[in-house]
């Protein structure tokens, strides 16, 4: 081929991969929250190309690095192909507390800073086993004492010294609850008794459908381990690995006489107005954003986030987005909802605060979460004058 027409085909070959220009750069944890003693795996994903992996000298100071590793691979893109590269860091922190996974230099760009928590372990809350255990699994559940329809974390933990090369692991559903897997399994280390665990931490959402003593079956693995380089060299096939946790007990409470209807048990709610006009004008529409967030359940027990109705105003709705996680051993989410509010007529308008009522499943009460209520004048299309939003309420955090 000529010389001429090779670097042509050279530079059309270029302009097909996503440059550095366009580099979109993002990193993020398996976990937002762990123990003392456990691992954390930190995600950098990269597209185009950034002139090499991230930096990662400036986690020094909180973590401990350990086992790193990368891979890229080519990808259809936006106006051609990417190339498309992951860096995997695996930190274990080396104290307890809020800690920020600082922002990290990838080539010429920078990810978000990434917030942990680490939660102190006392020395009590160590798994019971005998000091020869290779392989063992542990329940979890973040409530002994739940009530009817409480959303429970159960976390169902395999524990096992030696490398796993297959095998099953499996919660059987109890009588009289619901039994859901959330997200995907996080897999960490974690020290116990001086020997190190590989971890295996599956999530479940369990539900109570009765009030009474609930019996949970126990958590069970069955697999093998890989066989050790004697058994390679013999051609041997690893051992078999067998674990049952311990059976576990809830004592289901029933629905509290005074408790609020729709009844909905949780740890904590917050509502807050994210965003909120400040003028209404015919002819515009204007938005009101609505946050919640929910600790102790998932988005399928939550009510709608519905305004109020506004007395000559249209509102309407966009769908809810929603941001479901696991911390602490318990489901969270976070709710956002937009509204558009459309004026019918001028004058005076006012939106009644959105208040939604709730039980608190720790301190046994009927609690509250409210937003102020908003007042506006709505001006004409053409009017020079502009009606300020008022809260008549208390004030939105």
């Amino acid at each position: 081929m000529p010389r001429y027409l090779l670097k042509f085909a050279l530079c059309l070959l270029l302009a097909g991969f996503s440059g550095g220009v366009f580099a979109q750069t993002r990193a993020w944890l398996d976990r937002d929250s762990v123990r003392a003693g456990e691992t954390v795996t930190l995600n950098v994903e990269s597209d185009g190309n950034v002139g090499g992996g991230p930096d990662y000298s400036p986690l020094y100071e909180d973590f401990e690095p350990l086992d790193s590793k990368s891979n890229t691979r080519i990808e259809p893109g936006n106006g051609g192909m990417v190339a498309r590269s992951r860096y995997v860091l695996t930190l274990r922190p080396k104290r307890s507390g809020r800690l920020t996974v600082a922002a990290l230099r990838v080539g010429g760009v920078y990810t978000k800073p990434l917030n942990l928590y680490v939660e102190p372990e006392p020395a009590d809350t160590q798994p019971a086993i005998a000091s020869s255990a290779q392989v063992f699994v542990e329940v979890v559940p973040d409530d002994e004492n739940p009530y009817v329809q409480q959303a429970v974390g159960w976390l169902v933990r395999l524990y096992s010294s030696v490398p796993i090369v297959g095998g099953k692991l499996d919660q059987p559903v109890p009588d009289g609850a619901s039994l859901m897997k959330i997200g995907d399994d996080a897999q960490y280390e974690r020290n116990i008794g001086g020997n190190t665990y590989t971890v295996v931490e599956r999530r479940y959402l369990l539900v109570p459908e009765r009030s009474g003593r609930m019996s949970v079956p126990p958590a069970a693995f069955d697999g093998r381990s890989a066989p050790s380089l004697i058994d390679q060299l013999v051609g041997g096939g690893g051992d078999p690995q067998h674990a049952r946790s311990k059976s576990r007990v809830l004592n289901v409470r029933p629905v509290p006489a005074n408790a609020p209807q729709p009844w909905l048990p949780l740890r904590s709610l917050d509502l807050r107005y994210r965003t909120t006009p400040q003028q209404l004008r015919m002819g515009n529409a204007a938005s009101v954003v609505v946050e919640a967030t929910v600790d102790g359940a998932s988005l399928a027990q939550l009510p709608e986030l519905q305004l109020p109705p506004i007395d000559g105003v249209q509102v309407f709705a966009e769908p809810v987005q929603a941001d479901e996680g696991f911390t602490g051993g318990r489901p969270r989410v976070k709710l956002t909802r937009k509204f558009s509010l459309v004026p019918a007529r001028e004058g005076p308008v006012h939106l009644d605060g959105l208040r939604l009522d709730w039980w608190d499943v720790a301190a046994g009460t009927a609690r509250s979460a409210s937003l102020p209520a908003l007042s506006w004048t709505v001006t004409p299309a053409s009017g020079a004058a502009t009606g300020s939003a008022r809260a008549t309420g208390p004030a939105a955090d």
